[in-house]
């Protein structure tokens, strides 16, 4: 039997069997649509310990994230010291600081447009080994950069390398997971992400009293890119991808088939048996509903079920970030100080609680969302984001001798914004696209996303002094209202169905 991490991963055989292959299909299909439409669940037999396994590896693309997001809160102060710094060119402008910080953010907009172009040739399994490689180039041009410029390219680097994890990791574990933990496990992708962020706000606090401190900072990172790099290469293909390049580029279905209940069976912990080929099956159903099978085109993203699932996943991602996560974060230290918290007036023990709290609500979120579902959580969390930001707004406007409130409210919002958008949002983009289409449709979701963020960003302060602190809020909390319109009327509950139900039942 071939081995699912034969190389090349891609079955490419004799063209003269695909008359025999599509019967293969065809009876796939026949056998596999009826549970499908019915839906009764395939087998979800697994090992923990092997589907761990698959997905902590591409989950440490999602911690190489956070910790960007951690370190450079401390390199930006670290860099502009005149004592502590340990270079000749520390008198930044603000326009540099904005590069140093945001150079990653601009690099994973690359990324993400560099992942609708080759993701679906390069596979799920060898984008994330790409990324790994960008992450460790990125990390360790910035912590050795000898001039500014250099220093921007590694930060930019590190983004594209951001931009192909945020794109492979989510759908690699969404193709690999059992689906009675697939919300589960994608979520904890949010945890890795909230834990590299913590990460890198007490990697901060360690090294931003030392000279140079900000090369450490980013150089720490070095290691889990190796790591991740390795474990990507040991762990086997998606075995979804494997049957679609098989159809795709007219391959024996047989031995793809063959192939791919071996990567399953190996992703599972299980050894190869009947639910295994079933569940293969189920696949091939999948791509029987499409009339003609090829390459995915752009114009087919914009087209039937894929165009309903951009609407969803690109909606939630896009709400995700204008209803102001980076905004309120902004205000984070600002708010603490004038509640008198004397000790969390320092930038990174603020950042070190919060990134707590983070913590906290998105392992309360991993252990409930595979319970509850997607739309409860979205539902109730968004809700109480509105509630939080209308009560910042009347604290800036109202209610200033009430510090109290305004700590309530930010607290509210972060736990919030975890259980409900933070975890929810990767989640859906990586389960409501079409198989053939996935790889082009999530990556668009993963642009909006990055893009949005930016926007964001860019246009906070320029926005705050045109209209006021209060009045910004209260925008923010209008434009969560509609979110949960958006939410109540267009997001549909995955719970508990397979990728392959998620389309015949719900799309």
């Amino acid at each position: 039997m071939a081995s699912p991490t034969s190389d090349p991963e891609r079955p490419k055989l004799s063209f003269f069997s695909r008359v025999s292959d599509n019967n293969v299909m065809e009876s796939a299909a026949d056998s596999s649509r009826e549970a499908l439409i019915s839906g009764d669940g395939l087998s979800d037999a697994y090992s923990v310990w092997a589907v761990m396994i698959s997905f902590f590896f591409p989950a440490l693309g999602g911690l190489l994230y956070g910790y960007d997001i951690g370190a450079t809160s401390g390199a930006t102060i670290s860099i502009e010291s005149p004592t502590l710094s340990g270079t000749t060119w520390y008198n930044l402008n603000s326009i540099e600081i904005g590069l140093v910080a945001s150079g990653s953010l601009y690099g994973a907009l690359i990324g993400s447009v560099l992942a609708f172009t080759v993701a679906d040739f390069l596979g799920r399994r060898r984008e994330l080994i790409l990324s790994s490689v960008l992450y460790l180039i990125g990390a360790l041009v910035t912590a050795f950069a000898p001039s500014f410029p250099i220093m921007v390219v590694g930060r930019f680097v590190y983004g594209i390398g951001i931009g192909l994890a945020m794109h492979g990791a989510p759908m690699y574990i969404a193709e690999t997971a059992p689906s009675k933990i697939r919300g589960r496990l994608i979520s904890m992708k949010e945890l890795f992400i909230v834990v590299g962020m913590l990460l890198g706000y007490l990697f901060s606090s360690l090294y931003v009293n030392m000279v140079a401190g900000w090369r450490y900072m980013y150089a720490t990172s070095s290691p889990i890119c190796v790591v991740m790099g390795i474990g990507m290469w040991w762990l086997p293909p998606s075995p979804r991808w494997l049957l679609l390049c098989a159809i795709q580029e007219n391959g024996s279905l047989p031995e793809a088939k063959e192939i791919a209940i071996c990567s399953l069976c190996r992703l599972r912990g299980q050894p190869v048996n009947a639910s295994s080929s079933e569940e293969v099956d189920a696949i091939l159903a999948e791509l029987s509903y499409v009339d003609e099978v090829g390459k995915a085109t752009l114009k087919e993203i914009f087209q039937g079920k894929c165009l309903k699932a951009l609407i969803i996943g690109a909606g939630l991602v896009f709400f995700q970030q204008v209803t102001g996560q980076p905004s309120v974060l902004y205000y984070a230290a600002t708010i603490f100080q004038s509640a008198g918290f004397s000790s969390a007036s320092d930038a990174t023990r603020v950042s070190i609680l919060l990134g707590l709290l983070k913590l906290v609500m998105t392992g309360v979120a991993v252990l409930v969302v595979d319970k509850l579902g997607r739309r409860p959580l979205l539902i109730g969390g968004v809700s109480a984001m509105a509630i939080s930001l209308f009560l910042l707004s009347s604290y800036y406007a109202l209610l200033k001798d009430l510090s109290l409130v305004a700590v309530v409210a930010l607290l509210l919002y972060v736990s919030c914004y975890q259980l409900s958008f933070g975890p929810i949002g990767w989640l859906m983009i990586s389960e409501v696209f079409p198989l053939r289409l996935r790889g082009k449709g999530l990556s668009i979701a993963v642009l909006v996303n990055f893009a949005s963020n930016a926007l964001v960003t860019f246009a906070f302060s320029p926005l705050e002094a045109l209209l006021g602190t209060a009045i910004l809020f209260a925008g923010f909390g209008v434009i969560t209202l509609i979110s949960l319109i958006f939410i109540y009327f267009i997001i549909p509950e995955t719970k508990g169905l397979t990728l392959e139900e998620i389309e015949a039942k719900i799309l």
